[in-house]
């Protein structure tokens, strides 16, 4: 049975109301979100993630990490981060029960695939779209083992240790930094095979670890990743507004607009459909996607495997561009 979001699913927004909260881990806080009339909710897969749309306007991504099997709520866990741009800042202020939120989705860019065996890598609030993987996994007669490294700056910041350790059929580890130091990517692929899947979350320090590890023991699409942290300077996957000045057709607007080389589509886009929805502006949540009618997209993102790039059906206009001189978008 599918239980993947019609497109109609991933793109309406929804008023939601939180149920519940609690504090999972320090500084991470639970949010469990359901409809007002408590009617039931798109359902999902592991992996997926939804658009809060806060109070203050701002647009945030966060992983579904609740039960599968519970159509009537959703749960998301949100770490309090001084750095960030004031998304974890404002669901930690008004994240209280009664509070209503605005919500798109589920999508998902981070399906678990099937595998003889599989290897998971988690770092801090990157446990989050991990977890129904792993409940998956070890509800599912049959399924593969698996096995966990999940490493936090300290056993206090690492959220759902309880849930994790009542898990059947895998094997968790759990790396504390302040005890152990830096996890060792390298000691879990040690034992990986052809036919293994290994997935990772974390920051982009964590990832790029992982991924030179993945290329000196893995065959290529092995590894499959998550990033909730922007990507770094010397990142050159992610370029922005640069290359060349190109064309852009918004079919359904019936409008043609010139994209120079320094602005993102994105920018241009929106000047003519200003609803159109976004988030991270990295390439990295999924928000913007949009499909692709006509030409070949240059694909910039952090999410898009090859497979999809290839397929040529969507693009992330907040960093992609067009390399062909001329684009065609179902806007």
């Amino acid at each position: 049975m599918n239980n993947e979001p019609s497109p109609n699913d991933a793109a309406q927004v929804r008023p939601l109301v939180v149920v519940h909260t609690q504090y999972e881990a320090e500084g991470v806080l639970s949010l469990t979100l359901a409809d007002p009339h408590r009617a039931p909710l798109p359902a999902w897969e592991p992996g997926a993630h939804v658009d809060v749309i806060l109070p203050s306007g701002l647009i945030r991504s966060y992983s579904l990490c609740g039960s599968l099997q519970d159509r009537h709520t959703y749960r998301i866990a949100v770490l309090l981060t001084p750095d960030s741009r004031g998304g974890s800042a404002e669901v930690h202020r008004v994240g209280t029960v009664g509070q209503q939120l605005d919500v798109r989705g589920p999508r998902n860019h981070f399906p678990l695939v099937p595998a003889a065996d599989y290897r998971f890598i988690a770092g801090g609030i990157g446990i989050t779209p991990l977890l129904p993987m792993l409940r998956r996994l070890s509800h599912t007669p049959g399924s593969p083992r698996w096995s966990l490294l999940y490493g936090g700056r300290s056993l206090r910041s690492m959220a759902f240790r309880d849930e994790l350790a009542a898990l059947p059929g895998g094997e968790v580890t759990l790396w504390p930094q302040d005890i152990n130091g830096l996890p060792d990517p390298s000691r879990l692929l040690a034992a990986t095979t052809a036919t293994t899947a290994v997935y990772c979350c974390g920051p982009e320090g964590l990832l790029q670890e992982v991924r030179a590890c993945a290329m000196r023991r893995l065959p290529p699409g092995a590894l499959h990743t998550e990033t909730f942290g922007a990507p770094t300077k010397t990142d050159t996957t992610v370029t922005g507004a640069s290359s060349e000045e190109f064309e852009v057709e918004l079919r359904r607007s019936g409008v043609t607009l010139r994209v120079p080389a320094g602005r993102s589509l994105l920018d241009v886009v929106r000047e003519v459909v200003p609803e159109v929805p976004y988030s991270c502006g990295e390439g990295m949540c999924g928000t913007c996607e949009t499909k692709v009618l006509e030409g070949t997209a240059d694909h910039r993102d952090l999410l898009l495997s090859e497979a999809e790039r290839q397929a040529g059906n969507t693009m992330m206009i907040c960093v992609s561009r067009s390399a062909t001189p001329r684009l065609t978008l179902d806007l």
